[in-house]
């Protein structure tokens, strides 16, 4: 574990090294790139939707929804 600690970047770096080979080879160069493209911006799709707090105003409403529909109105 501790030579993970002091190596870290360089072994994720070589394990993403890896599978961007792989990749490369199986579905070839193009098909990687948009692979890529539809990663990089589904992270930043992500990002923003933490920082806006978005995700979290919609989750927070559709509990309280969900919590809602079990109770019955007589």
């Amino acid at each position: 574990m501790e030579v993970f600690q002091t190596y870290k970047y360089p072994i994720l770096g070589a394990f993403f090294g890896l599978i961007l080979a792989l990749l490369l080879i199986t579905i070839g160069f193009l098909k990687t790139l948009l692979l890529l493209i539809f990663i990089i911006f589904g992270a930043i799709g992500g990002w923003c939707l933490e920082k806006t707090g978005l995700l979290q105003s919609i989750l927070i409403r559709s509990r309280n929804l969900y919590k809602n529909q079990g109770e019955r109105y007589d």
